[in-house]
């Protein structure tokens, strides 16, 4: 197979030349990891005073070279660490002190680059224009960069000709998160964001747990699974695209509250709100139902935006959101009803096949009632629900892992929660009985024969599970990634993905 060559451009040449430079000087531009590092950019920027600066005498850090400036026998420098940046004063004479000039007129001045990794040492100082800074007097190259950052230009705090182009960007998560600051400082929220949930569930009691990715029964949601191959045993995997059913296993043994956040897999489409691999919080309780489970998402989703934001309110475009319970509650068909005018209720397949035919929603043959419902409320509604609003008493035809409604003939206690237009979590009363869920694993089984390829399959070992005894148990799935758009304001779960799918790249 032949390997392509990346055609170098002219910096890319001229940096490895630069390379061949510092290595005949004897620098080795790759030296042993070891740097004694023991201050960082923010930790001065927030402390350093006048009244301070005695603790600031011996100071050594490392970053990236970000920009250089120079002044003929000293020069100013910036470099960014993982806190944030820092100007340099460096002067060839403290760098230099003998007659050796090396290390300041041929390697500062002409072989380092912008992106360079480079340690330094010296004190910190407060310049005549009022910046803290650095006064360096000693520092060694840790990595040299062999191709150029794309340029962004900034004066006084602004920034200019910032690198915007999504293909890059995601394309090059790493070089998106040295230009853009800001980009970090999203995943670090993010971060925020499951640890508070963490710690939400934890101060309840709940165990985390673990399922496998690599399933022998693609179960637990209505979804289209990616299928591998396990060469030892011989069979088909399926990556997961959901943990329930696994997750449920564990109620049956036991557990009284179990909790996992899964990373999923949906050999499905992509948009701005939908990537193949993302990730589930889902999280089960015995003995609760789904109005428990309605409460207490409030309580976890308010605890989470006013830690995380300090205030519960959060903006979506021009839209204000507000994460403060309790959340307004309307059923499927009542919302439907409210924004299309047709009612459901009582209606069977082929008449909601015409309804969808009325209101120009497109539907597809194999698809039986609960999917040309989906459909309807996906197409017609699900954008109006602007403010967190739990959609509840679906029918049973959507729902195959769900309850019967204890009141309401032919529906089930299942909810979904709706913010900003997209649904963000799904939750039942779960269903228990086995002789029920065979019978809806079969209706499934024939909604797969039709050619509906996200139909469940019938899971032997988990109808067994249930022929032990499952208690009566409330379950959830919150999808995380547009949970933290919405709580860092992003408008695409690229935004939130460190490395989002893409195409393969072509190269040259």
């Amino acid at each position: 197979m032949e390997t392509k060559i990346h055609h170098l451009s002219e910096q890319e040449l001229i940096r490895r030349e630069k390379l061949q430079e510092l290595k005949k000087l004897g620098i080795d531009p790759y030296p042993a990891p070891l740097y004694p590092v023991n201050e960082n950019a923010a930790n001065i920027k927030a402390h350093f005073t006048e009244e301070t600066k005695e603790k600031y005498q011996n100071v050594c850090l490392a970053g990236r070279l970000m920009s250089m400036r120079d002044m003929g026998k000293a020069g100013f420098a910036v470099i960014q660490d993982s806190t944030g940046r820092i100007q340099l004063y460096i002067r060839r004479d403290d760098i230099c002190p003998v007659e050796d000039k090396t290390m300041y007129n041929t390697v500062w001045k002409k072989l380092l680059d912008i992106g360079d990794i480079i340690g330094v040492k010296g004190f910190v100082f407060i310049t005549k224009t009022g910046e803290i800074s650095i006064h360096v007097h000693e520092y060694t190259l840790l990595s040299k960069s062999l191709r150029p950052l794309p340029v962004v230009k900034e004066k006084e705090g602004e920034t200019f000709d910032a690198v915007t182009d999504p293909e890059f960007r995601y394309r090059q998560r790493y070089a998106d998160l040295i230009i853009n600051p800001e980009v970090k400082n999203t995943f670090v929220k993010i971060t925020q964001i499951k640890n508070s949930i963490r710690e939400f569930l934890n101060n309840q009691h709940a165990l985390e747990v673990d399922t496998p990715v690599l399933q022998s029964i693609p179960g637990g949601a209505a979804a289209r699974p990616f299928i591998t191959h396990h060469n030892a045993l011989d069979i088909p995997l399926y990556l997961r695209i959901a943990n329930e059913l696994y997750l449920k296993r564990l109620i049956v043994g036991g557990f009284d509250w179990v909790y996992e956040f899964s990373r999923n897999f949906r050999n499905e489409g992509m948009d701005r709100t939908h990537n193949p691999e993302f990730t589930i919080l889902e999280f089960y309780v015995a003995y609760k139902d789904y109005w428990w489970m309605m409460e207490t998402t409030e309580q976890l989703l308010e605890s989470v935006a006013s830690k995380v934001n300090n205030t519960t309110l959060v903006k979506a475009g021009e839209k204000e959101i507000d994460f403060k319970a309790p959340y307004k509650r309307i059923s499927i068909y009542d919302a439907i009803k409210e924004h299309t005018g047709v009612d459901l209720n009582d209606r069977n397949e082929e008449e909601i096949r015409e309804i969808c035919r009325q209101l120009h929603v497109d539907v597809e043959a194999n698809m039986g009632k609960g999917k040309m419902i989906d459909e309807i409320f996906g197409e017609k509604c699900e954008h109006h629900f602007v403010q967190p609003t739990f959609i509840t008493d679906y029918p049973v035809e959507m729902s195959p892992l769900t309850k019967k409604h204890r009141s309401k003939a032919g529906l089930v206690e299942r909810f979904e929660l709706i913010i900003n237009g997209k649904e963000v979590a799904n939750a039942y009363s779960e269903l228990n009985d086995p002789i029920d869920q065979r019978e809806r694993f079969e209706e499934q089984h024939k909604l797969m024969e039709r050619g509906d390829d996200e139909a469940m399959y019938i899971d032997e070992d988990f109808l067994r599970a249930l022929e032990y005894g499952m208690p009566t148990t409330s379950g959830i799935g919150i999808g995380i990634d547009r949970l933290c758009m919405l709580l860092t304001g992003q408008a695409s779960i690229q935004d939130v993905l460190f490395f989002p799918q893409m195409r393969p790249e072509k190269h040259d």
